[in-house]
């Protein structure tokens, strides 16, 4: 099996690899009642790469992500179970009260969202945000490029396996549209 991975095409792999991970949170939806939750978008973001990302009132949504927005290296950002870096802004105030340098942007979220009980986030769920359907892929594994938010340098204290709940969240697109600051956010399983 291991020999047929590597000598196909990686594009096709990663693509059926997302589409058995639909199957499993299918699998998951219909095992595991999740009450759905509701938010709203306090920030979007966007940069020509890297971090911090500026701050924007609306961004264009497509299955590569938000148009405009550049990754600084496409090694670990960008791929299409990627396209759309999630945070909370609940999370971001949290890490300040703890002392944190913290804002909006300097992690490197695309949409910040207010009022989503974080800790209940988990991969396979639908987020409808604003004209924007997506699907929750993985926590976003945090890297040191952000240490300037973080007291100590320690990018570390959102990462999930050390951190549950603190982490931001990738997301793969299924609906391209516009996304606007204030537009609602509903998460769904």
């Amino acid at each position: 099996m291991c020999g047929v991975w590597l000598r196909c095409d990686p594009v096709a792999a990663t693509h059926s690899i997302m589409h058995r991970l639909g199957t499993l949170a299918s699998i998951r939806r219909a095992c595991d009642a999740f009450e759905p939750m509701g938010g709203i978008v306090v920030g979007l973001h966007r940069s020509g790469g890297g971090v911090p990302k500026q701050q924007v009132d609306d961004v264009t949504v497509d299955a590569g992500g938000v148009l405009g927005d550049v990754q600084a290296t496409r090694n670990h950002h960008g791929r299409p179970w990627q396209a759309l870096c999630l945070f909370s802004a609940d999370v971001v105030e949290e890490l300040r009260a703890e002392g944190h340098p913290i804002a909006p942007g300097t992690v490197g979220e695309n949409v910040l969202i207010s009022g989503i009980e974080w800790s209940r986030m988990r991969g396979g769920l639908t987020l409808e945000i604003g004209g924007v359907r997506c699907t929750t892929s993985s926590p976003a594994d945090p890297c040191r490029n952000i240490g300037a938010s973080f007291v100590g340098a320690d990018h570390r204290r959102i990462d999930h396996e050390l951190h549950p709940g603190w982490s931001r969240w990738y997301a793969s697109v299924v609906q391209d549209g516009p996304i606007r600051v204030g537009d609602t956010v509903t998460v769904t399983a």
